[in-house]
């Protein structure tokens, strides 16, 4: 089944450089020095970017993350409990939004 989405394609990140190689080159220096070691660990950093690629929904970010916690040392009891951490926020920032909508119905059927 062919889809937009095509999972070779996370391999080519890279080539983003291939034009503007300056931008890349500041984003992956960025980007490695945020997974680097600090205070916190590469496998606790690799553990909050696979939470956040479900909450951003990045079928490529979920891809790499997943091998990434894997790689250093996660085990599928702590990353299904990362994706659960990620749908309590995501799910719980819908829902305060409920209360916005309340205050409006509320003073509209006033």
């Amino acid at each position: 089944m062919e889809t937009y989405y095509n999972p070779e394609d996370l391999s080519k990140f890279e080539e983003i450089g291939k034009n503007a190689p300056d931008l890349a080159k500041k984003f992956f220096d960025y980007y490695n020095a945020v997974f680097a070691d600090g205070a916190l660990t590469e496998r606790e950093k690799t553990l909050i970017a696979l939470a956040v690629a479900h909450a951003v929904q990045c079928p490529y970010c979920i891809d790499a993350y997943t091998t990434d916690c894997l790689e250093k040392g996660s085990n599928l009891s702590e990353m299904t409990e990362a994706v659960h951490v990620a749908n309590a926020i995501r799910g719980g920032a819908s829902l305060v939004h409920g209360v916005q909508m309340r205050n409006i119905a509320e003073k509209i059927s006033l």
